[in-house]
């Protein structure tokens, strides 16, 4: 390349100011990188060498491209695309250039530019289908400040991305008394919010649904304002079912999306008591005539004697006794006395 610089005459080397300086300032998607714009220079830098017609061709080809790009990118995404879709688009073109500069050219020079720029363009289309696709204002609800870059200015801004409603969703969310509960109110486009989003969580007590009753903020208490998209209720009772509300701020406060769990808590079982269980009763058979029971006075009668038999055997013993006792005692007093036979 330095070669060809230095073997350049001055009227070449003046043509080729000229042309680096008149290529239009308006700026498509893919030159908006500084990595393409070198590509560029360096590919006129080299072709400054060729003949003046092919230099003027070579001209209206950059400039065309120029204004291909432009249209392409306006038609594709409204001339807007962000940093990862211009960065893969890129990348591709640079390393299908460098294979252009490395190999050896075929054709005229002009030729061979309209086919590299032009793989430029279905390239740069692409990534822009992909990006207005997937990539550009993806909320299907809430409201999303997109950083975007303008193909024509190559300076970023936001791209303000309103949808329908603000309101994401309404979900039923069961658990049992004494157990737990996740609300997660996180959406995949939350990541493109430019800052630092939060999440603020309130509560109202009921089971009415947002969409048939129409609440008020006073009827909501705060829960929690923090930077994760979720929330875990534990040790939950029958009094906190109720109207769980989301709400995602960006870095600013404005409100991007509003989220609404209708949580219901139902009570734990009564463990049921265990009954005991009792032997059967001996029956004599269904037929069998029932035992006969005693009357009541022959009960008291028998009682009576028994007491009364009691009674006068206690006497006999005890007289008998006494006899004995007396016996002795007599014996005793003959004995002292000498009387006693012998």
């Amino acid at each position: 390349m330095e070669n060809r610089v230095r073997a350049l005459s001055f009227p070449n080397l003046l043509y080729f100011i000229i042309l680096v300086c008149i290529i239009p300032v308006v700026r498509p998607c893919l030159q908006c990188d500084h990595r393409v714009m070198l590509l560029h220079e360096d590919f006129l830098l080299a072709a400054a060498s060729s003949s003046v017609e092919e230099q003027i061709e070579l001209k209206k080809i950059m400039e065309h491209a120029v204004v291909t790009y432009k249209t392409t990118s306006e038609q594709m995404s409204g001339g807007l695309i962000d940093l990862t879709t211009l960065y893969r688009a890129s990348t591709e073109y640079q390393s299908e250039f460098d294979r252009f500069q490395d190999s050896q050219l075929s054709g005229p020079l002009t030729f061979e530019a309209i086919q590299i720029l032009e793989k430029g363009r279905r390239i740069l289309e692409k990534h822009l289908h992909t990006f207005v696709q997937d990539g550009l204002c993806p909320n299907k609800c809430g409201e999303l400040f997109q950083r975007v870059m303008n193909c024509l200015s190559c300076q970023y801004n936001l791209h303000n991305c309103l949808s329908t409603t603000q309101d994401c969703g309404e979900f039923l969310v069961e658990a049992a008394e004494g157990g737990q509960a996740v609300l997660d109110c996180f959406l995949p486009w939350h990541r493109l919010v430019v800052g630092r989003p939060e999440y603020h969580y309130t509560w109202a007590p009921g089971r009415h649904s947002p969409s048939n009753v129409r609440y008020k903020d006073t009827d909501f208490r705060v829960l929690v304002v923090t930077e994760d998209s979720s929330i875990v209720l534990n040790q939950l009772t029958v009094d906190e079912a109720g109207t769980y509300r989301c709400f995602l701020t960006d870095a600013k406060g404005t409100l991007l999306s509003r989220t609404y769990f209708l949580l219901s808590v139902t009570l734990s079982p009564v463990p049921t008591p265990r009954s005991l269980h009792t032997l059967p009763t001996l029956s004599n058979g269904d037929d069998a005539p029932p035992l006969p029971q005693p009357p009541t006075d022959l009960l008291q009668v028998i009682i009576a004697v028994v007491t009364a038999l009691s009674l006068t055997a206690s006497l006999c013993l005890a007289m008998a006794f006494r006899l004995m006792s007396l016996r002795q005692w007599r014996r005793e007093e003959r004995q002292q006395m000498g009387m006693i036979d012998i």
